[in-house]
């Protein structure tokens, strides 16, 4: 049977509605949100200019057209307080999902160990968290980490510090809230990748001599691969424009870029720079999303 006929009609057509998805809800608003980036700030109702408008006729908009400019990517190009807010959440990104990392994967290669009675138990405890508010989850870490919380408490009463910490308000706290967030996002990957490994290789590479660690090295290391580039692209890419957690947790002294663009859009009313921020921050996050990409190619090319 030929390639054609294994694809009917209403396949080929159920194919499109992906792409007409992307298209109504991604490519469309992003439009919007490029062109706003190119107009400047003025004070009204929108607060930019120019504006679009399709009744005053073709030289209306082809006049709307010639005044856009690049003015706004030249401001964050020249102003340091957007490049460190880019930095500082690169880094807040990067440093988090080795962290996540760290914890998730010895968490997923337990559960991809366990019978399989309990491993289906033991992703609905992974899973539990996202049942309650992602609002009240962090709520709920400003009444741990405050002056008189209950990690503070559990700490004095356990001599293991004279007088409380101050938590709040902290890098410290910031991690926290965000290991704790988007630990899920990168056990699931993992788990989903490990537990395809077929027991028969592990077997093999004992019966050829190897150590319990070199088998670990050598074969479910690199057969895993997939599920630690997704379950870092899942985590590292919120987290660069994670707003909430940084806000609410850690300090003002040097916030991040979702903190900044907020901040543009809501205080300083100034639309075109926060979209602005918004274009330059998606294109930032496209560059980890096109390396893995190639990776995948890579890795299918390989098993051909």
């Amino acid at each position: 049977m030929s390639g054609r006929r294994l694809f009917s009609a209403p396949a080929r057509r159920a194919a499109v509605i992906p792409f007409l998805w992307m298209l109504l809800f991604f490519l469309l608003p992003f439009g919007f949100v490029l062109k706003i980036s190119l107009s400047h700030t003025t004070i009204a109702q929108p607060p930019y200019l120019p504006v679009f408008d399709p009744a005053q006729g073709l030289a209306a908009i082809k006049a709307a057209l010639a005044a856009l400019s690049l003015e706004n990517f030249a401001l964050l190009a020249s102003d340091h307080i957007y490049l460190l807010s880019y930095l500082r959440s690169v880094v807040v990104a990067s440093t988090s999902t080795a962290i996540l990392l760290a914890v998730g994967y010895p968490m997923a290669y337990g559960m991809s160990r366990l019978p399989a009675r309990w491993q289906p138990i033991a992703m609905v405890l992974v899973i539990v968290p996202f049942w309650t508010s992602f609002l009240i989850r962090v709520y709920a870490w400003i009444n741990i980490l405050q002056h008189d919380g209950i990690l503070n408490k559990t700490l004095l009463a356990l001599h293991l510090v004279s007088a409380p910490v101050v938590w709040l308000s902290t890098d410290t706290a910031m991690y926290l809230g965000i290991v704790y967030s988007y630990l899920p996002f990168m056990i699931l990957p993992l788990y989903a990748t490990l537990a395809k490994i077929d027991p028969a290789l592990l077997e093999a590479s004992s019966d050829l001599g190897a150590s319990r660690l070199a088998t670990f090295w050598l074969v479910t290391l690199p057969l895993s691969l997939p599920g630690v580039g997704a379950g870092a692209l899942l985590c590292f890419i919120p987290i660069v424009g994670e707003f909430v957690i940084p806000d609410l947790l850690a300090g003002s002294s040097s916030p991040m870029i979702g903190q900044t663009l907020w901040l543009e859009f809501f205080t300083n009313r100034d639309w075109p720079v926060a979209s602005a921020l918004a274009v330059v921050l998606l294109a930032l996050l496209l560059a980890p999303l096109l390396v893995y990409e190639r990776m995948q190619r890579r890795q299918l090319e390989g098993r051909r």
